[in-house]
């Protein structure tokens, strides 16, 4: 339907708590359609309703894996109202980015796997056992809805740093 613009640090939209989803409705299906519009656009593997301006439960995520033709292959799948009901003990580490922070990495830990609720764009429930890069992917965007975004998890010289450089790459871009 529509290329979104992403919102971008320091905006303070992105601190916003998101509001639940009360009905699954036509009006949440063109979201989500806008919402995939825009995460493909910016080439992102997920993106939460907040980083779009809207401020409701709503996340999408597509790892877009590598078919056997070499070709990306489309996954989308769609968490509304999401919450991790159970977190493994184990943590693990990985390489994030954000749409929000445009171009700079970080290395993130978070538990290795979850145990997630939520609803899918036809507000049909599931539970499922989460792992590797979607359950990292699923705890990330699940902390835009609370309104923390991944450098929150860095330490203060490594979050200073990324913002530096986030900085440097603007003033470079202008």
């Amino acid at each position: 339907m529509a290329v979104l613009p992403i919102i971008e640090i320091p905006d303070p939209r992105l601190r916003t708590i998101s509001t639940p989803v009360a009905d699954v409705t036509d009006e949440t299906r063109a979201l989500i359609t806008d919402m995939f519009d825009s995460m493909y656009a910016a080439r992102g593997i997920g993106l939460a309703a907040i980083q779009i301006g809207v401020p409701q439960r709503v996340l999408v995520i597509d790892l877009q894996e590598e078919g056997e033709d070499g070709k990306p292959v489309r996954a989308p799948r769609v968490f509304i109202n999401p919450e991790i009901v159970e977190k493994a003990p184990e943590q693990s580490v990985y390489t994030e980015g954000c749409l929000s922070v445009p171009d700079q990495f970080a290395d993130v830990e978070r538990p290795a796997s979850c145990r997630a609720r939520w609803l899918d764009e036809d507000g049909v429930a599931h539970d499922e056992e989460l792992t590797g890069l979607l359950a990292t992917c699923l705890q990330h965007e699940m902390d835009h809805l609370e309104g923390i975004i991944f450098i929150d998890h860095l330490s203060r010289l490594k979050r200073e740093m990324v913002l530096k450089k986030l900085a440097k790459a603007r003033k470079a871009a202008a």
